[in-house]
């Protein structure tokens, strides 16, 4: 018999819209899992707001507390996608009361708070994820099964890029419920937690842990105006990031986040080159892979004449997840990573096999986003503390 799971949702904005139009849809496309999610209740501090999003998506119950949310007894669940500093606080006081965690990236504002995150849920033993969804958009997910093939071979550069351009005009505020990532005490950081934290997360699943790095950041508008105090304050968080780093399997890495690239709204890059093979990927035409073969995977190289990049189209049944969509050809988008996160969440925990990313894996992320900061303060080389 299938099992209700009664989510509730602690906020109401663009990451909210995603996560709950995933626990929606998810037992329509695997209804093979037992658990069936119900939208039981939402909590956030703007009432008439948070009842707007209750209407739309369909939650029993608006509150405009957390914590009593938490004491709800109907609740299995509690997905965060609150900013970042409320992250650490609702998930400890979560797991302490026995709910499952289900937290927006990235986990926390800093590796301590992390740590603490951590703890909490494995005291208490509950299922809990870290929403890095791009791990499950198809042609990356393929990519990485291309890697567990061997097609890749001996690893030896990775770079990766997340390019925005939204930030640039200087009389844009920070600050308040549409801009506190602009806010560092909001956020924690800028394009490093935002957007440099995917990067992160899916260059060491697909490539392994990065052990060291050295990096640079910039602030480009250094005061805005805040928008809940009406003055004019110092911006303190990182407008770019570039990063020089090394993989614990020797590969060399090269990673580039900014929201000053003008004309770019999401252009998150990645490519692998290793001995026999390499990959590449382009978010803004993700239903391809890019492929180039030098040696199969039983030793023999390819024919010279035949060598050559390849786009694989990434729609066929035999893809990632693409048997539960529609018919080969026809591609899906952004919105379906989050499904997808959600079915091998509870697919995971039916099983007995978590999904990735756990906290404890997410906090691997978060060391290194750390270590980032704390090389581009300092100028130098900076050990991340990650290992396999």
């Amino acid at each position: 018999m299938p099992k209700t799971l009664n989510v509730g949702m602690v906020g109401y904005g663009f990451m909210a819209r995603a996560h709950s139009n995933a626990w929606r849809r998810v037992a329509s496309f695997f209804p093979e899992l037992e658990h069936r999610p119900a939208l039981k209740a939402v909590a956030a501090r703007t009432a008439d707001k948070a009842r707007a999003f209750a209407e739309v998506w369909g939650y029993e119950h608006v509150g405009s507390d957390w914590r009593r949310l938490i004491e709800r007894k109907d609740i299995d669940l509690v997905d965060i996608c609150v900013p970042n500093r409320f992250h650490k606080e609702i998930a400890i006081a979560a797991a302490a009361a026995g709910k499952w965690v289900a937290c927006e990236k990235p986990l926390a504002m800093n590796t301590a708070e992390g740590e603490a995150m951590v703890a909490a849920v494995e005291r208490a033993g509950v299922p809990n994820l870290v929403w890095y969804n791009y791990r499950r958009v198809p042609a990356i997910a393929l990519a990485r099964q291309l890697i567990d093939e061997g097609r890749i071979g001996r690893p030896y550069h990775y770079r990766a890029q997340f390019l925005q351009d939204w930030t640039i005009a200087p009389d844009l505020p920070q600050g308040g419920a549409a801009l506190w990532r602009l806010d560092v005490n909001a956020a924690g950081s800028g394009v490093t937690g935002d957007l440099l934290a995917h990067c992160i997360d899916t260059a060491m699943w697909l490539n392994g842990p990065i052990t060291r790095v050295i990096a640079e950041t910039e602030t480009f508008v250094k005061e805005r105006r805040h928008q809940e105090t009406g003055k004019i304050q110092p911006v303190g968080i990182d407008d770019a990031c570039m990063v020089m780093a090394r993989f614990e399997n020797g590969a060399m890495g090269l990673f580039e986040s900014t929201r000053y690239a003008r004309g770019h709204k999401a252009l998150m890059t990645l490519e692998l080159n290793g001995e026999a093979g390499s990959l590449a990927f382009d978010l803004e035409d993700a239903q391809w892979l890019a492929f180039f073969e030098y040696r199969a995977p039983d030793g023999r190289k390819v024919d010279g004449h035949t060598t050559g990049w390849r786009k694989i189209h990434v729609t066929g049944f035999e893809h990632p997840y693409m048997d539960r969509w529609w018919v080969p050809g026809l591609s899906i988008g952004y919105e379906h990573t989050f499904i997808h996160t959600i079915a091998d969440f509870l697919r995971g925990v039916e099983t007995g096999a978590p999904a990735e990313p756990t906290f404890r894996t997410a906090l691997q992320t978060q060391r290194v986003c750390d270590a980032v900061l704390t090389s581009a303060a300092a100028g130098k080389w900076v050990e991340t503390g990650v290992v396999g």
